[in-house]
């Protein structure tokens, strides 16, 4: 027995000494064989063994994780050291904040040089720029400033590339190391890894920039934008394609894509995967190889097929008739997808890792885009069919509010790049992401006026409260220095007897001083007379000012021929308040398309519509002031006082623009006669008020179109000035804002053949 264990023992102490001998060489390759620490972890398991890997592959290229053409970690540090070498830049750090102190949030364009070619794209950029609000000629008042030279493509091999950038802003005496400068740019990097290499340094300047890396983002400094086309128009813009009661939530297609498929190269990993979820019913995902020059090269068993069926659909009939488009990263994060979407109201779904969205500093993309996981495609499908009818219609609500507000045109694109900035310079006194993510709107709430909800005339109903109780009486009067018109007499009586009217404030907008303390009426309300301001006594859109004395949120804007009675002044105050963001007045206009002109027309005809509501008789909201005094540029203003009752006209249409609703009409006890005002001792000029007769509901007249006949009479002057004002306000805008209307208000059991005790506004009946 003792015999047999020897042997036995003696047998496996050979077999094991032979296998230590002859493959005790390879076994202490293995890495749990050695004692050493595993080093550090790579994307790719590390094996020692590489001679058996030469025949597959070379070690080097598996460390890109299956992509070759994919730029490796330390290519991409490279890269981002060599445009961001001021990589810890913010706002406190790089810019500077005196600048803004003095003259405000002023724009200033580097003069642009005539040997120096723009991009269609950079040239509507700057042009944005120069006939905004925020712009200045003089560099001293600036607070940020705007290169002269493209930077939008930095790709060398494009044919808009400008090169020796470096050495060109190295010459301007303003460039400081980019300090306070705002850099735009589209394209960066090239073929084959497109880095975000610019190709000069930006030294401390902000960077917009489209398809952002978020590894490059510099947070709270930095800007990312959308990718748009040279196309994309210069203000204005085509509407959203969803429309009110138009489609359903849910449309023919779930989700839809149609585009490029790159067979090699950066970007092509994920368009290449994008066939295994189409299933060619809800589910339509069509790529082709078609597009390059050496395509057919390159082209794989799967091309001559997808080159078939992408024949078979129409890309826009996709766009309409799908609730989610998928928005796959090109050879660059963004792509023009991205706004396609969002105007048709198909819901963005993003596969494009590590992008940083446009405006995310501002915009909550969770309420309208899907943001998915490049290597989790094929969960996509089943993702988007968990989420609710009521949500799928939230979200495409919201991408055309988001389209409408900031993306619309690039003028809306480069203005809320500007407010952004201009948001970090008083970070206590910027909007919310509320204000930026719900109606109208971050660029038509301005902090200048308020930061709290309630303040705005927009936000009642979420805020749970209502405007206040009691408004202001604002009379614009012209008249004589020695004595009172009888009709403003009479006004101001009317006025003060209302319940609801809490002061009267009087804009005297006469060179000459108004008469004094003791000719005016006796009133009920405090009366204060307010000079007018500006270096042209009495232009005509000082009526407009905010003006400290308003405290009010309602305001009854009047001219002092306007005749009233307490009644429709209480009613009309009533109905406003319950539609504050509206303008509730009493005479209106109406606006129509005149195709032999080819023109807007401008009409006092009595018609079944109206969209215009005159100031000489409406209540409104006293934002509406600060938004007409600050929103707009002062060259619109400056075209306003220059034409005849042009400022009704361009009220109605900032309102229009803002709201998107038309203005109400309130009944009246008659019609305003036509009238001229007294305008004697009082030096006015182009500044005073047109005759009331213009202001207020006047006899059918002819159609615009055939003013020409009394082209030679003051009235028909200033009906064609009228129309002039429409149509530069309309080009200025880029669309028509007016809305039209139907609907006028009454009083419950207005001229019903009831007893008039059961009426609340008797006295709107009497004669």
């Amino acid at each position: 027995m003792q015999t047999r264990k020897k042997y036995i023992f003696l047998t496996f102490l050979a077999s094991w000494l032979l296998l230590f001998f002859f493959g005790g060489d390879q076994l202490r390759r293995f890495a749990f064989f050695s004692g050493r620490k595993a080093e550090a972890q790579r994307n790719w398991p590390h094996w020692t063994d590489r001679s058996l890997l030469k025949s597959f592959a070379d070690p080097e290229l598996l460390q890109s994780d299956g992509d070759p053409s994919l730029p490796s970690p330390r290519e991409r540090r490279a890269a981002r050291l060599s445009v961001y070498k001021n990589s810890g830049c913010r706002m406190e750090t790089c810019f500077d904040f005196s600048r803004c102190e003095k003259n405000g949030f002023k724009v200033f364009t580097y003069p642009r040089e005539r040997d120096q070619p723009l991009s269609e794209s950079y040239s509507k950029i700057l042009t944005s720029i120069e006939r905004s609000r925020y712009y200045t000629p003089n560099p001293a008042e600036a607070c940020l400033f705007i290169l002269s030279i493209d930077t939008l493509d930095r790709d060398h091999l494009s044919g808009q590339y400008v090169r020796n950038v470096d050495e060109k802003i190295r010459g301007f005496p303003l460039w400081n190391g980019g300090r306070n400068h705002l850099i735009f740019n589209l394209y960066s990097g090239t073929w084959p890894n497109y880095t975000e290499d610019l190709g000069f340094d930006i030294g401390q300047a902000i960077l917009a920039k489209a398809s952002f890396y978020t590894e490059n983002f510099r947070p709270g400094f930095d800007i990312s934008i959308p990718l748009f086309s040279k196309d994309h128009p210069q203000r204005g813009g085509e509407r959203g394609w969803l429309y009110q009661d138009s489609i359903p939530p849910k449309k023919k297609y779930l989700l839809v894509f149609k585009g490029k498929r790159y067979l090699t190269g950066i970007g092509s990993g994920t368009r290449n995967a994008l066939h295994h979820i189409h299933n060619g019913k809800d589910i339509v995902s069509l790529t082709t190889c078609k597009h390059g020059k050496d395509w057919e090269k390159h082209k794989d068993t799967r091309c001559d097929k997808d080159n078939v069926d992408y024949e078979k659909f129409d890309y826009q009939e996709l766009l309409h008739n799908s609730t989610f488009c998928i928005v796959p990263r090109g050879r660059r994060l963004g792509s023009f997808r991205f706004l396609e979407a969002l105007q048709a109201a198909c819901i963005p779904v993003l596969l494009s890792d590590g992008w940083e969205l446009p405006f995310a500093e501002a915009i909550d993309w969770s309420k309208a885009a899907v943001v998915g996981n490049e290597r989790l495609l094929l969960q996509i499908p089943s993702a988007v069919r968990c989420i609710h009818p009521e949500r799928v219609l939230a979200f495409q609500q919201q991408t055309q509010f988001l389209w409408d507000a900031y993306f619309s045109s690039v003028d809306k694109i480069v203005h809320t790049t500007l407010e952004i900035i201009k948001d970090r310079l008083l970070p206590h006194h910027s909007r919310s992401r509320f204000l930026w993510n719900t109606l109208p709107g971050g660029l038509l709430a301005l902090p200048d006026f308020s930061t709290h909800l309630g303040d705005f005339p927009f936000y009642y109903l979420q805020h749970g409260s209502s405007p206040s109780e009691k408004f202001t009486a604002f009379i614009r009067a012209v008249s004589p220095a020695d004595s009172l018109s009888q009709p403003i007499l009479r006004l101001i009586q009317a006025v003060s007897g209302s319940q609801y009217c809490a002061q009267i404030l009087v804009l005297w907008s006469c060179e000459k001083p108004p008469p004094p303390r003791g000719k005016w009426p006796q009133t009920t309300v405090p009366l204060t007379i307010i000079q007018g301001r500006g270096k042209v006594r009495g232009a005509r859109t000082d009526r407009f000012f905010p003006y400290a004395a308003i405290q009010t949120d309602a305001v009854l804007s009047l001219d002092e021929h306007t005749s009233l009675s307490t009644s429709e002044v209480d009613f009309a105050f009533v109905v406003w308040r319950s539609f504050p963001e509206r303008i509730v007045g009493f005479p209106t206009r109406s606006h129509f398309w005149d195709p032999e002109q080819r023109r807007w027309g401008y009409t006092s005809k009595w018609t079944n519509e109206i969209s215009i509501v005159l100031t000489a008789a409406a209540f409104y909201h006293r934002y509406y002031h600060s938004l007409f005094t600050e929103f707009l540029p002062a060259g619109l203003r400056e075209l306003v006082d220059g034409l005849a009752t042009c400022e009704d006209i361009l009220m109605n249409v900032l309102v229009a623009a803002v709201t998107k609703l038309p203005p109400i009409k309130v009944t009246q006890r008659k019609q305003h006669k036509e009238t001229v005002s007294q305008q004697v001792g009082c030096k006015d000029g182009d500044a005073g008020t047109p005759p009331v007769g213009e202001r207020s509901p006047s006899p059918p007249r002819s159609p615009p179109a055939k003013v020409k006949a009394t082209a030679g009479t003051a009235g028909g002057r200033r009906f064609s000035q009228q129309q002039d004002c429409l149509n530069q306000l309309a080009d200025w805008f880029g669309y028509m804002p007016l809305v039209s209307s139907q609907l006028r208000l009454d009083p419950v059991l207005f001229k019903d053949q009831v007893s008039v005790l059961r009426k609340k506004y008797p006295r709107l009946e009497k004669p």
